[in-house]
């Protein structure tokens, strides 16, 4: 029986996971809140530069980390080779058991709500609609990951559309550029302003769980850098198509700035196009959330370090994929989605998430002085100035989550913690 994933990711799906996953419904909605916190059109679109620089020096730095540990699992992986077997694991325990079928969950619900727009249900209803997605997308993930790889880059080039024809017809629609000041600009709006476009840029990390499967795994840390670059690019260029279409002012009250936009430049039905285009990002972020979910308790069990290890961590004998994983992820997706606890859930691990990202940029520091015989192809430019931006960027999102949520941010802590004795156990266990 084969107990290896094949390798047969290409390049071009490895960057449509980065982008896709990185493309969500934030770019639609985010606008207006970054305009409103950084007080002037102008100082908005340096937010989302700096959101994007302060991303893509964090990645540089993680995918060094990926480039010497070409391995399925990501940063549980990395962080268990750099700092010890307990710091993967918590990782690992806490994105296995909450937060990738908590975000999974989420998405699925959002996808249904969009759907309400076009065909008015009621709740259960779209529970029901939510955990069919779900499991279409399951089926297709577990009889191969080719079928997963297709899908999201299907989806990613289908949530460009919406994106693009903002971009076009709106740098081109008649009228002044609104570049008036909405507020008094100061450093603490910048910085929540730089706050709000980090969430934005969130979920590109995921590729690196399939690094094992890539078929040039070498090619990584490029998809990686070539994703995130595009992205900044395409989120400045939005803004400045929004900065065209709609008043200041308009733009930084609005909750749905994406479909306002719309509205004005495609007329009644723009809002419907947009609604659609947002329902595609979340279905491509959906697909690209279950498909990498999976490899984190495919790696934890392939280690023994997780109850019912065997199973999880065993590859299906016909299909070549992480099945038994994958339907555990999306059986607990179903129960957040019953529970409706998932958008609690995520909103209390994200302090906890961040604490092993910023695990991983200062890995890259870790790694070169205390692990030389762990070398990879790929080393961070400018070095060691980028991984110090990154390790920077991701301090600052630590503090300013645990200003903003100090309950939530106590709460996952001991959520966590609630792994260390499950940690000790399976060690033992195994021994």
């Amino acid at each position: 029986m084969n107990n290896k994933l094949s390798k047969s990711v290409t390049t071009l799906e490895a960057l449509a996971i980065v982008v896709g996953m990185i493309i969500g419904s934030g770019i639609f909605l985010k606008p207006g809140i970054v305009l409103s916190s950084a007080g002037s059109p102008l100082m908005a679109l340096l937010a989302w530069v700096a959101g994007g620089i302060i991303t893509l020096a964090s990645a540089l730095s993680i995918a060094e980390l990926a480039s010497a540990i070409p391995k399925a699992g990501g940063l549980y992986t990395y962080l268990e080779d750099i700092y010890g077997e307990i710091w993967g694991f918590l990782l690992g325990w806490v994105q296995t058991i909450i937060s990738y079928p908590a975000s999974i969950a989420a998405q699925t619900i959002a996808f249904a709500t969009y759907a309400n727009v076009f065909f008015p249900m009621s709740k259960t209803a779209q529970t029901l609609l939510a955990i069919g997605v779900l499991a279409f997308l399951l089926v297709m993930n577990v009889l191969s990951t080719k079928y997963g790889g297709v899908i999201q880059t299907a989806a990613t080039f289908g949530k460009l559309i919406p994106v693009v024809g903002i971009i076009v017809f709106g740098l081109t629609y008649s009228g002044p550029l609104h570049f008036e000041a909405v507020s008094a600009v100061t450093a603490t709006g910048f910085g929540a302003a730089i706050l709000g476009t980090l969430w934005a840029y969130d979920g590109w990390i995921s590729v690196t769980n399939m690094a094992g499967e890539l078929k040039d795994h070498k090619k990584l840390p490029q998809v990686i850098t070539f994703g995130i670059i595009f992205v900044i690019i395409v989120y400045a260029v939005f803004n400045l198509a929004m900065f065209k279409v709609l008043p200041a002012e308009t733009l930084a009250n609005s909750a749905t700035p994406g479909v306002e936009a719309a509205a004005v430049i495609f007329g009644n039905g723009g809002g419907m196009f947009i609604t659609l285009g947002i329902m595609v990002s979340v279905f491509g972020s959906l697909n690209g959330y279950l498909m990498t979910s999976a490899r984190v308790p495919l790696s934890m069990g392939e280690k023994r370090m997780l109850p019912f290890a065997k199973t999880f961590g065993a590859i299906h004998p016909k299909y070549n994929t992480p099945a038994n994983s994958l339907i555990m992820q999306s059986v607990l997706a179903v129960a957040y989605i019953l529970s409706g606890s998932f958008n609690m859930l995520t909103d209390i691990l994200v302090f906890v998430i961040w604490i092993f990202f910023t695990m991983g940029v200062i890995g890259v520091f870790v790694m070169r002085k205390k692990h030389p015989e762990l070398q990879g192809d790929y080393k961070v430019p400018l070095y060691p100035i980028v991984p110090f931006v990154g390790a920077v960027g991701s301090g600052y999102i630590l503090i300013s989550t645990v200003i903003s949520s100090p309950v939530n941010s106590i709460i996952g802590i001991a959520i966590t913690a609630v792994g260390v004795p499950v940690f000790y156990w399976l060690k033992k266990r195994n021994h």
